[in-house]
């Protein structure tokens, strides 16, 4: 191991320390802000300094073993012991370096998701509800929130358009990678001859910030329209303008929320959704720019670049970037992504190690 790791994983376990005396301070523990990032940060703190402690005590074991290795009577017991602590470092080393891959700041938050309907008409439409039938039971397993913001039904089922906040701890950290074109093949119900048509929707995962300051929305940018919600609410529906649809100028970003009875919170909603579209965009357009420098297994975030086929006909799943296939799509309609998300996870770690790689050796 190099000793600028060494140095930095002392860093960390000073830093732990630290981290759990703030913790048991009455001021922390009184400010509720704080000793939430606080406790976020003792948690990862903690994995990461406790593999290190744990390769510390293997280079140990391993050193005391050696030590007996010339001793006849603990010769045969050494060597056993050699082997068992030199494949404890070799599997804590691997450990080490996925934790001390830089984290993503977002990897924490909420998350804005849109489901779009695209090429293919109503069977688009229809396959947009299933996406997001497929991705609220997913979240209801993982026991977050979905609550929806806007909606634009189908005409024959499903949605044109559905956006929506999912609400739970690490939630972009695990769902960031279903960015992308998702493309169906199967014989939609209208369809009279039995024939497989290939359609498509677009999905969009956009981390919500805690703090929407960091993107400067001008207020003379905006075009705010206010306009009667539509769908289930009782006697208040289609009284009051109570929905609102803003158009961020500059950028021609439209969003739009009708979810709540409050023309104030429909409009707090919706300027949280716009800063992060247009953070979104900020990011695929930096993105864009460093394409070329490095592989990024999620592409530059262009929602014209496909990632998966769900074929039905066949019962199969496939994610083009991992060239991964599953044979067990009734099961991932109904929200078992672990398999694919976790795949599309280590295969992203991998690629940032190898870029780490890449950095150390240029050093």
């Amino acid at each position: 191991m190099k000793p600028s790791l060494r140095a930095r994983l002392e860093q960390l376990t000073e830093r732990l320390e630290e981290v759990t005396a703030l913790l048991a301070d009455g001021s922390v523990i009184s400010d509720n802000d704080r000793f939430r990032k606080l406790s976020r940060e003792h948690a990862e703190l903690e994995e990461v300094v406790g593999v290190w402690k744990a390769y510390r005590q293997s280079e140990e074991d391993l050193e005391t073993a050696e030590s007996l290795r010339n001793d006849p009577e603990f010769k045969d017991i050494a060597e056993d012991e050699i082997a068992d602590a030199k494949q404890r470092l070799i599997s804590l080393d691997e450990q080490l370096g996925v934790l001390m891959i830089p984290k993503d700041p977002n990897d924490t938050l909420p998350v804005y998701l849109e489901v779009r309907a695209g090429t293919g008409g109503d069977e688009a439409a229809i396959f947009a509800g299933d996406l997001f039938r497929m991705y609220s039971r997913y979240a209801e397993r993982q026991g977050w929130q979905v609550e929806i913001l806007s909606s634009n039904d189908g005409e024959h089922g499903g949605y044109k358009e559905i956006i929506s906040r999912v609400i739970g701890d690490g939630v972009y950290g695990r769902m960031k990678f279903e960015s992308g074109v998702h493309r169906v093949q199967r014989v939609p119900a209208t369809e009279a001859q039995g024939r497989v048509h290939t359609s498509a929707c677009t999905v969009a995962i956009m981390p919500e910030r805690e703090d929407i300051g960091t993107v400067e929305i001008n207020p003379a940018d905006l075009r705010v329209d206010t306009y009667r919600s539509s769908g289930a609410g009782g006697q208040h529906v289609n009284k009051t303008d109570s929905a609102i649809r803003l158009t961020h100028i500059p950028t021609g970003i439209v969003v739009a929320c009708q979810e709540e009875r409050s023309q104030h919170k429909n409009r707090a909603k919706a300027m949280a959704l716009l800063a992060a579209k247009i953070e979104d965009m900020q990011r695929s357009a930096q993105q864009t720019a460093t394409a070329d420098m490095r592989r990024d297994l999620v592409g530059s975030g262009d929602r014209s670049e496909r990632i998966r086929t769900y074929n039905f006909p066949q019962g199969r799943l496939t994610d083009h970037r991992i060239n991964l296939t599953l044979y067990k799509l009734d099961a991932v309609m109904e929200g078992d992504l672990d398999e694919i998300l976790s795949s599309l996870a280590r295969e992203y770690q991998a690629d940032q190690l190898a870029a780490l790689g890449s950095e150390d050796s240029l050093a």
